[in-house]
């Protein structure tokens, strides 16, 4: 396969995810300040700093508020990682490689991006934005659905999936960091009911609220939380459950090109290294240090795949 349909792939499906999951993001940020009496515009800079683009943000408004924060990440074509700008490279790299994908696959993403871009002409209004975040979390399902019924197992299909997956962690990983970044009113609220709101709407917004429940106690507990999104390996979302699919996805390239990389020995360590853990350890080392550390051996991943399989060649 060339590298350049690699990269095409991996991007497509890089990009969907991401479009998901900063929706997702805006989504916590949006439950979290609407758990707090005292809610201000300042909340939103947690979500801005989790999502990456602080800095940039400040170039393009220069006063914070929740409303073009909220604008920013959904439909501001100036931020590369706006829902709106995800959605149409995500149809781009699919057009780019059309030829790859099955019709199924290729008519849900252009039906995705004709939908959003109707949806996101225009400023959306508070009682818009979960109507909306539904329809783009529903659209982005569509796609991966015709996607799995349709294409072939073959390393097309393991280059969609794992920029599905690294893609995946990078966002479990930011939006768990909300809860650092929306701080609370003090540290006398720690383990109270409004923290304890806090960390259940962190499990709202990736949609493991139900889950959750049956695989842990009734009660919210953090370091359960915690352990979900990151250690539990029968949590679709969770860091764990990514690397499991993305050392599988790459092992398959590996066999079909009877040759390892540097790639497969990252991604293997980092698996390792979530199956050493516990969530003890986690908390210990400070879980805002642990999600820095492992976004940046995601991200280096991330590079590997793209020199070893010669994306730009």
């Amino acid at each position: 396969m060339l590298g350049r349909t690699a990269n095409g792939l991996y991007w497509m499906f890089r990009y969907i995810e991401r479009a998901e999951n900063i929706a997702r993001l805006v989504d916590a940020g949006q439950r979290m300040s609407l758990t707090r009496s005292d809610a201000v515009d300042d909340d939103w800079d947690g979500v801005l700093q989790s999502a990456g683009v602080r800095e940039a943000y400040d170039e393009v408004h220069g006063k914070l508020t929740g409303a073009d924060a909220i604008d920013y990440l959904m439909r501001d074509r100036s931020n590369p990682s706006s829902v709106m700008s995800c959605i149409e490279y995500g149809r781009n790299n699919a057009r780019m490689v059309r030829t790859a994908l099955t019709r199924d696959t290729w008519e849900a993403t252009n039906e995705c991006w004709i939908e959003l871009k109707t949806l996101l002409g225009k400023r959306l209004k508070t009682a818009e934005l979960p109507e909306t975040i539904d329809v783009i979390k529903r659209r982005a399902g569509l796609i991966r659905g015709a996607f799995h019924g349709s294409m072939l197992r073959n390393e097309l299909y393991n280059f969609a999936r794992i920029g599905t997956f690294i893609e995946r962690a990078d966002n479990t990983a930011r939006i768990l960091d909300v809860k650092y970044y929306v701080l609370l009113p003090s540290v006398s609220h720690v383990g109270s009911s409004l923290d304890n709101a806090q960390w259940e709407s962190i499990l709202r917004s990736v949609s493991a609220h139900r889950a959750y429940k049956w695989a842990y106690d009734p009660e919210y507990k953090p370091a359960n939380i915690a352990d979900f999104l990151i250690l539990n390996g029968q949590m679709p979302r969770s860091l764990a459950y990514c690397y499991d699919k993305i050392v599988s996805n790459i092992g398959y390239l590996g066999a079909e090109h009877e040759k390892r990389l540097q790639a497969h020995e990252t991604a293997e360590a980092i698996r390792q290294s979530l199956q050493r853990l516990s969530v003890k350890n986690i908390m210990d080392q400070g879980l805002h240090e642990f999600l820095e550390d492992f976004v940046a051996s995601n991200n280096k991943l991330g590079a590997e795949i793209s020199d070893g399989y010669r994306f730009y060649e």
